[in-house]
């Protein structure tokens, strides 16, 4: 057996007299990071049936010093609090609520080297990447141990010289603060003690929920004064109301069952939820994708669900052989961060002291019904990021996302966490 599959055998999380513990520790506040309750999405994510991790792929330019990556491992993940912290019960306590508590990591544990064939990783090593990705996606983690594992993949591939894959459970932190996380563990190559800059306009660094006035609201004249511009507020305002109300019947809706998306190949047959996945990639030019964005004046974001859309309507009308100018619309569930992302020196210095420092961590999602165009348009693709632009716009006038969050989040207050999985 691959020492991998070994160690990722699913524990049930340990049960600690809290009172006790804490009195050995000397007080364990929460503002030391000593204990904390896990939010309520992460316990939702912590579920055995609702079960779910963050897979991500980092690509090398070089074969993998495993020496050098412990070391920064320990600098960096390691000491972040939620990354030494185990899921604990109280058991002194009637109705027992999962906490996050200190230990101590042991890297032995959470940096894995497969043991793979080497015929199956020479041949085709790409198809051997994704092979060993696609599974770690269905095999449950150790959780008497802080949730994450780093495997190593040191072997190269069409992309990259070798492969490294961090597996986090969800619990541990949604995947915008992970993506701010792993920045802030890199350095700048001039300065190695320097943190990476991002830009500070747009939404590399929002600051704010999600949801937006629209995007392209109608500014009035300047010499039309004070009470002209406090209408076109008042205009936005009510469009923003008025799209949230749409939204939340159409979700409303949506959940009783009484709007369903028509029977498509993408739904598949009943049952299909529940069959094993797999990750399926393709390797798009940045430079691409902003030359569209710069050229259409919307984001990075509205050209890949373009993309996607495109995609998704080559391979409708390939498989099933319709009339291309069929128009068909299906719809996605798409998560949305409502939690205010640290900044990279906040991220920083959380690692470096091992405190959260008063920054934000965790989960805080909600989500959208985030409708794709499926059609053929051959004759001017671009119509695909128009159409996904006009959409993502739409969507931005909305509070769908915050409602969402909040009648989970009433939904486990009221009925507990088993109705909340079996509704999610």
């Amino acid at each position: 057996m691959d020492r991998w599959r070994g160690s990722a055998l699913r524990k049930p999380p340990p049960a600690i007299d809290a009172r006790r513990a804490e009195a050995e520790r000397g007080g364990g506040e929460t503002g030391e990071g000593r204990e904390e309750p896990v939010s309520p999405t992460g316990r939702l994510f912590r579920e055995p049936h609702f079960s779910c991790y963050i897979v991500s792929v980092f690509g090398l330019g070089a074969r993998v010093d495993l020496a050098a990556v412990r070391v920064g491992l320990e600098a960096t993940l390691a000491r972040h609090p939620r990354f030494c912290s185990v899921q604990v019960m109280d058991e002194l306590e009637e109705d027992a609520t999962p906490k996050w508590v200190r230990t101590t990591v042991d890297l032995d544990d959470h940096v894995i080297v497969p043991d793979l064939e080497p015929t199956g990783t020479s041949a085709d090593p790409d198809r051997a990447l994704e092979n060993y990705v696609s599974s770690l996606s269905t095999l449950p983690m150790d959780h008497s141990r802080p949730l994450w594992e780093l495997h190593v993949l040191d072997f190269p591939t069409s992309d990259a010289a070798a492969a490294l894959v961090l597996r986090v459970h969800h619990s541990v932190g949604d995947g915008v603060s992970l993506l701010s996380l792993f920045i802030a563990c890199t350095r700048r190559a001039a300065d190695q003690d320097a943190l990476p800059e991002l830009p500070t306009t747009g939404a590399a660094r929002r600051a704010g929920p999600v949801y937006a006035l629209p995007s392209r609201p109608w500014h009035p004249p300047s010499s039309w004064g004070a009470l002209a511009a406090l209408a076109a507020w008042v205009v936005s305002l009510l469009l923003l109301a008025w799209h949230t109300v749409v939204d939340v019947l159409c979700f409303s809706a949506t959940a009783t069952s009484m709007l369903r998306d028509p029977p498509t190949l993408f739904k598949g047959a009943e049952g299909v939820e529940f069959r094993p996945k797999r990750f399926v990639n393709r390797t798009l030019s940045l430079d691409d994708v902003k030359y569209v964005k710069n050229t259409m004046n919307c984001t990075v974001n509205d050209v890949l669900l373009g993309v996607t859309s495109a995609v998704l309507s080559r391979f409708y009308f390939r498989k099933t052989g319709e009339s291309g100018r069929k128009s068909i619309k299906v719809r996605s569930t798409l998560l949305v961060n409502l939690r205010k992302t640290p900044g990279l020196h906040a991220l920083a210095t959380m690692m470096e002291s091992g405190k959260d420092n008063g920054a934000e961590w965790g989960n805080r999602l909600g989500y959208m019904i985030l409708p794709f165009h499926i059609a053929m348009h051959d004759d001017d693709p671009l119509e695909y990021v128009r159409k996904a632009t006009k959409v993502a716009r739409r969507k931005k006038s909305s509070m769908e996302s915050v409602f969402t969050y909040w009648s989970a989040s009433m939904i486990m207050k009221i009925f507990g966490i088993k109705l909340l999985c079996a509704t999610a």
